[in-house]
C-alpha cells in the first residue's frame, strides 16, 4: 500500500477552474492520492502546463472568462511539450454538441457538474493509467530506436572494416599499404562532394550515392589478388604479354564482386557492392577512350569510375612503387592537369583543382614514408 501511495504522489494533476469553490472540492478529492496544482484562469494554466514538472493530467473547466477551456485545449495541442498531456473537461454543460466539440478538439474525457466523487476518481485513474501505458510504450520505442541506431552504427563499422581488410589483401600484394586505401577513399569523397555542387550533377550525386562511392572505393584493385607475384611486383617495365595479364585485374575484381552479389535475398543491402564492381571494372578507362578493359570514352565511363581514376592516379604518383620513386604533390598536380580531357574527365579535374588543399591534407595525414 505504501508503494502505491508514493507512486500516486509522484503523479501531478493540474486543476483549472475560475470558481474557487470548485477548486476546493476537486482538490480535497484528489490531494490524498495525487500531487495537485491549481489555476483560476486559462493563461496561467498554460504556463503551469509547460513548466517542469509537467502535469500528468489536466482537469479543465470549459466556461471561463477571457480564455475558455476550448481555447486553452487548442493552445495546449499546439505546443510540443504539452500536446500529449491528457485533458478532461469539467463542465456544467450537458449538451451532446458541446461534448462532441470538446472531443474533436482532443479532450480525453468529460465530467459534468455537480461532481460525483466516485465517477471523477474513476475517470481520472483511467486516464492516468492510459497515459502511463503510452509513456511506457514511448520509452520502449525510444529505447528500441536508440538500440537499432547503435546496432546499425556497429554493423556499419564492421562492414567498413571488413571492406578495408579485404581491399588490403590486394594492396599488400604489390607492396602498397592500407594508407593507399584511406587516401583514395577520401579523395573520391572530396571529388564527389565538389562535383555535386554542379547543377547537372547534384541530382545524381546525392549524399547516399556519395556515401556508396566512398564505401566502394577500397575495392577498386581487389582483382590484383589474381595477378601472379612475378608480374605484380616486377620492378621494371612490363613485357607486352605481361601487360595484358596485368590489365586483367580490372575484370578479375569485377567478376569476383559480381559472384558475391548473386544471392537475390541480399540484393537491396548490397547496392554499394554493385558500385564497387563498377569501379573495379572501369577505373582504368580513360576519357579519350585509350584505357582498358573496354576502351570506353567520355561519359560512357561510369561516373564512379571516373572519380576513382583521378583519385587512384594521383595517389600512385605521390607514392613509391617497385617500378618508380614518389613524385612530389606539385608534380602530381601538373601531371593531372596535363591529363585533363585525355586521361581524366575535365569536370573532375576542375573539382580536383578546387579542392587541392583538401588533397594535400589527406596526403599528409595518411603519409607514407616516401610521400613528398
Amino acid at each position: 500500500m505504501t508503494a502505491v501511495t508514493q507512486s500516486s504522489f509522484q503523479t501531478t494533476i493540474l486543476v483549472v477552474d475560475d470558481t474557487p469553490e470548485n477548486i476546493t472540492v476537486i482538490g480535497e478529492l484528489l490531494k490524498p492520492l495525487y500531487s495537485v496544482r491549481v489555476s483560476t484562469n486559462g493563461r496561467r494554466a498554460l504556463d503551469f502546463a509547460a513548466a517542469i514538472p509537467r502535469p500528468d493530467l489536466i482537469l479543465l473547466d470549459v466556461m471561463m472568462p477571457e480564455m475558455d477551456g476550448y481555447e486553452v485545449l487548442c493552445r495546449l495541442k499546439e505546443l510540443p511539450e504539452t500536446r500529449d498531456i491528457p485533458v478532461i473537461f469539467i463542465t456544467a454543460l450537458d449538451g451532446t454538441e458541446d461534448e462532441s466539440h470538446g472531443l474533436e478538439l482532443g479532450a480525453a474525457d468529460y465530467i459534468t457538474k455537480p461532481i460525483r466523487p466516485t465517477v471523477m476518481l474513476a475517470r481520472v485513474r483511467a486516464q492516468l493509467e492510459l497515459k502511463q501505458a503510452r509513456d511506457r510504450l514511448c520509452d520502449q520505442n525510444a529505447w528500441l530506436e536508440t538500440e537499432v541506431a547503435r546496432r546499425m552504427r556497429q554493423n556499419q563499422r564492421i562492414q567498413d572494416a571488413s571492406m578495408r581488410a579485404l581491399a588490403s589483401l590486394a594492396e599488400t600484394r604489390d607492396n602498397e599499404t592500407g594508407n593507399h586505401i584511406l587516401r583514395t577513399q577520401a579523395y573520391v569523397n572530396i571529388l564527389a562532394n565538389e562535383l555535386a555542387k554542379q547543377p547537372h550533377h547534384n541530382d545524381i550525386l546525392t549524399p547516399a550515392i556519395i556515401d556508396s562511392y566512398t564505401k566502394a572505393a577500397p575495392l577498386h584493385d581487389i582483382g590484383k589478388v589474381g595477378i601472379p607475384d612475378e608480374i605484380l611486383n616486377k620492378p621494371g617495365q612490363f613485357e607486352p604479354e605481361e601487360w595484358i595479364i596485368m590489365q586483367t585485374h580490372a575484370r578479375i575484381g569485377s567478376d569476383a564482386i559480381w559472384r558475391a552479389i548473386q544471392n537475390e535475398e541480399y540484393q537491396s543491402e548490397l547496392d554499394f557492392l554493385r558500385i564497387a564492381m563498377e569501379i573495379s571494372h572501369y577505373h582504368h578507362e580513360k576519357w579519350d577512350g585509350s584505357g582498358y578493359p573496354e576502351g570506353l570514352k567520355g561519359n560512357s565511363i561510369p561516373l564512379s569510375a571516373r572519380l576513382m581514376a583521378l583519385a587512384d592516379v594521383f595517389d600512385a604518383l605521390i607514392s613509391k612503387r617497385v617500378y618508380k620513386s614518389a613524385f612530389t604533390v606539385d608534380k602530381a598536380i601538373e601531371i593531372i592537369i596535363e591529363g585533363k580531357g585525355k586521361h581524366f574527365d575535365p569536370e573532375i579535374v576542375e573539382a580536383f583543382l578546387a579542392r587541392l588543399d583538401d588533397f594535400r591534407i589527406i596526403a599528409a595525414r595518411y603519409r607514407e614514408q616516401a610521400v613528398a
